[in-house]
């Protein structure tokens, strides 16, 4: 069982029988996706339904044979379970290599708890020591959102796909990149920034949202908790 997969079985432990949870997006989501089908299947548990956080976790809910419903009709979730690709000390995350980070941020604000799951490669003393911060624009003058972003200090990237052609989000909206050397100083200021202007969509800072982590390593898996 590969670290992924760990932290995955490892987060079926917070799901209940009767329940709607967030499901959410990437690679370690997927294998928590793979792991809550097969609880289902095995009878381990009943009656549990999804809210997707991309059309990506959609399709694969639907072809696990995993329940959804929409977010309205069944919002404030219990529990979203959901990667991320970065997690401080403090439990602060960047989210969105992925491309989900405005639905994975609904979702996670409509929800009592969020639980991260991760390997060990994830973990970060300081927010955008490796990752770059993904954040969502309109494609109206998307270059002067992107020279907005620059002022910040970052160098961002407009993402694209692998034929050279703009990346769009399940919103239709683009993505820029922004890798800020040596890390993210004041996350909350920059979050704070991005939040107030015209043309940001959603940044892939999540601040105090998570409340617990299950971080897996070669000795196991670690719970951390806010």
């Amino acid at each position: 069982m590969n670290l992924k997969q760990r932290a995955a079985e490892a987060a079926l432990h917070y799901v209940k029988n009767d329940s709607v949870i967030g499901l959410g997006s990437g690679s370690t989501a997927e294998c928590f996706l793979i792991a809550l089908a097969e609880a289902l299947r095995a009878g381990k548990l009943r009656n549990v339904r999804g809210v997707a956080t991309s059309e990506q976790t959609a399709r694969q809910s639907r072809d696990l044979g995993i329940a959804l419903v929409p977010l309205s009709q069944a919002a404030p979730l219990t529990l979203t379970i959901d990667g991320a690709d970065e997690v401080s000390p403090q439990l602060d995350l960047i989210k969105g290599l992925g491309g989900a980070l405005l639905r994975e941020k609904l979702v996670a604000q409509n929800s009592d708890r969020l639980i991260i799951i991760a390997d060990s490669s994830k973990r970060v003393d300081k927010l955008g020591v490796k990752s770059p911060v993904p954040v969502e624009v309109a494609q109206f003058e998307h270059e002067m959102t992107a020279t907005f972003l620059r002022s910040l200090g970052c160098d961002a990237t407009l993402r694209a796909k692998n034929d050279g052609t703009n990346y769009m989000t399940d919103n239709g909206n683009l993505i820029y990149d922004c890798r800020f050397p040596g890390g993210i100083d004041d996350p909350a200021g920059l979050n704070a920034k991005l939040q107030d202007r015209a043309g940001v969509v959603e940044s892939g800072l999540f601040l105090k949202l998570a409340s617990m982590a299950l971080i897996a390593g070669a000795q196991g898996v670690d719970t951390l908790t806010r």
